[in-house]
């Protein structure tokens, strides 16, 4: 019975990383004999065990055949004479294919540190292709590596392609493709998820509304960069920048999904974008099975970015009534996550990345001065009805207008 530590571990060990989580793999042992050790069953599909003091997961060498499409399409053997190379063949690649031993020793049958030193991306064998799910692995961890330098082999690019045009991504589940766009957008460079996507043609298939946007136009004079794809990466790549939240990166990757259905004629510009995308964002997230956090923040970003682009030139009261479709008089609201997103889409375009995004400051010290009026004297007084809520809308507007005053005397 030998045991090593394997997969992203062992990789992010080699690349002097933090490492946060450790996998580990059993060689020579049964069922019976890590029950007998104390650990404790957790695998469903193949025997996996949980550490009786720490809780890490320690697998059996197992060796997988492919029976059918999808990525739970597999028949597993897991035995005591499965060897460390045999488990170590059927991983997704050469820089996840390495072990380390309890005296520190590599196990590096595929070339994985050779790859880490080329910052290359390879598939370790041709059973990659078995597992759909690879792909978006692959485009995750560009996303989380290509600060690096690290990039995608030219055959292994290939071998996606084809997993794509022979219909084995059509297999990929809902929660499986959100589990893993969920962890990259968590990423330094969560973009790169997106492109690498796009390059093996999966994009298209996983998400064909944020596809669709490429090759799209916008003006010139607003958008240098042009195309409508480019631009809603950028803008993820600004919302990185800007916040760690997933939200936020989300509703700033998605905020121009309605520029898709623009008809051609009609280019570069695109009247009533943001309403014509909520149906799409809707769709989207109801096949994807995006939680609604993710959905409700994404909407309002698509919906009212123009309007917080605008925000300086507004009236007190078109800006209050903004305020008040943005939940932002509630005690609990996403306005700062909203005004992050917006500011994402303002710099997520050529030229414009450092530029200043004062109407978010407006838009915060506004909201602030029109949840603090004092609402007493209306809801004591003989209004009722909609009367109530008009008497203290106009108290919101001026001290919005207040604000907006104050803005321009500095």
């Amino acid at each position: 019975m030998e045991i090593y530590l394997v997969g992203g571990a062992v990789r992010d060990k080699l690349l002097n990383l933090n490492v946060t989580e450790q996998d580990w793999v059993v060689v020579g042992a049964t069922p019976e004999q890590m029950l007998a050790l104390g650990y404790k069953p957790v695998g469903k599909d193949f025997p996996v065990f949980l550490h009786p003091d720490n809780n890490e997961e320690y697998a059996l060498a197992r060796t997988e055949r492919k029976t059918s499409h999808g990525y739970k399409g597999f028949s597993v053997e897991a035995s005591a004479d499965v060897s460390l190379e045999e488990d170590l063949i059927r991983r997704d690649l050469t820089i996840n294919a390495m072990a380390l031993s309890a005296d520190g020793k590599l196990c590096d049958p595929y070339g994985g540190q050779r790859d880490l030193a080329l910052k290359i991306f390879r598939h370790v064998s041709p059973a990659f292709a078995e597992d759909p799910v690879r792909i978006l692995r692959v485009a995750r961890f560009a996303a989380r590596y290509e600060h690096m330098g690290f990039t995608l082999a030219p055959e292994t690019l290939v071998l996606m392609q084809n997993m794509v045009n022979n219909g084995e991504v059509d297999f990929l589940v809902a929660e499986r493709v959100w589990a893993e766009l969920y962890k990259a957008l968590t990423e330094r460079t969560p973009a790169a998820f997106f492109t690498t996507l796009r390059s093996c043609g999966a994009l298209a298939k996983i998400i064909p509304e944020l596809d669709k946007l490429f090759g799209v136009p916008q003006p010139a004079q607003y958008h240098p960069e042009i195309d409508t794809g480019i631009h809603s990466l950028m803008s993820l790549q600004q919302a990185a920048a800007l916040s760690n939240q997933a939200e936020v990166r989300f509703a700033a990757l998605v905020h121009d999904l309605g520029k898709a259905v623009t008809p051609a004629d009609n280019w570069p510009h695109h009247h009533a974008h943001e309403q014509l995308g909520l149906p799409i964002l809707e769709a989207m997230c109801r096949r994807m099975r995006i939680p609604n956090s993710f959905k409700a923040l994404a909407s309002h970003v698509m919906q009212y970015h123009t309007h917080c682009h605008k925000a300086l030139d507004l009236r007190p009261g078109t800006l209050t009534d903004l305020l008040s479709s943005l939940g932002a008089f509630k005690p609990v609201n996403t306005l700062a996550e909203f005004l992050l997103a917006c500011e994402a889409d303002a710099r997520g375009r050529t030229g414009f990345e450092q530029r200043p995004y004062p109407q978010a400051g407006l838009l915060a010290k506004a909201a602030q001065a029109a949840y603090l009026v004092d609402t007493k004297a209306i809801v004591n007084s003989e209004l009722t009805g909609p009367a109530i809520g008009e008497a203290i809308r106009q108290l919101r507007i001026k001290a919005v207008a207040d604000i907006i005053n104050a803005n321009k005397a500095l």
